[in-house]
């Protein structure tokens, strides 16, 4: 890991009253999501609770899955891996397949090494493309804000398994 985010609460302290004099950098990145919850397809996502009523058809509301997800850069699992993507997703919709999703992406390679950013918000599955705000980061993504923009680029219900295209901008400094 980087020692980005391995800073003492002082050096911490002391880079925020350095922070006026600092310029918003932008940060564009490109990715692929893995979420399996096929235990025979690199399992990476487990279900841990569901309501008893709506859980078992669509749009299977209440159902709370936790993720450690890999990221690559291309769309195969066999590409090459630059982090993870560790936190939650419940189905929050009565009305169609959505998802509030609480992921922290965490990179694992290049000048992001070490470094997190933290994405919250709505994730209805079914859209073409889905925009979720970056809500924070550590490391080099430091008071990150932003959009990623999520396009899934293949889906089987039967082998539940998703690979997400996604698209970061985030401002950072």
């Amino acid at each position: 890991m980087s020692n980005a985010t391995n800073q003492s609460p002082k050096a911490v302290e002391n880079w925020m009253e350095n922070l006026k004099q600092s310029k918003p950098k932008v940060t564009k990145l490109h990715f692929y999501y893995h979420n399996s919850r096929n235990p025979e397809m690199n399992l990476s996502a487990v279900q841990v609770a569901s309501a008893p009523v709506f859980s078992a058809q669509p749009p299977y509301f209440g159902v709370l899955t936790i993720t450690d997800d890999p990221l690559t850069a291309g769309p195969e699992i066999s590409s090459k891996r630059v982090g993870y993507a560790q936190g939650f997703y419940a189905t929050s919709s009565l009305e169609e397949v959505s998802m509030l999703m609480g992921v922290t992406f965490v990179f694992t390679d290049g000048e992001c090494n070490g470094s997190t950013l933290a994405v919250l918000g709505r994730n209805p599955i079914e859209e073409r493309y889905r925009e979720l705000p970056i809500v924070g980061g550590t490391g080099v993504f430091r008071l990150a804000r932003g959009i990623v923009t999520l396009q899934t680029y293949f889906f089987n219900f039967t082998m539940a398994l998703a690979i997400v295209e996604m698209n970061v901008v985030a401002l950072h400094y």
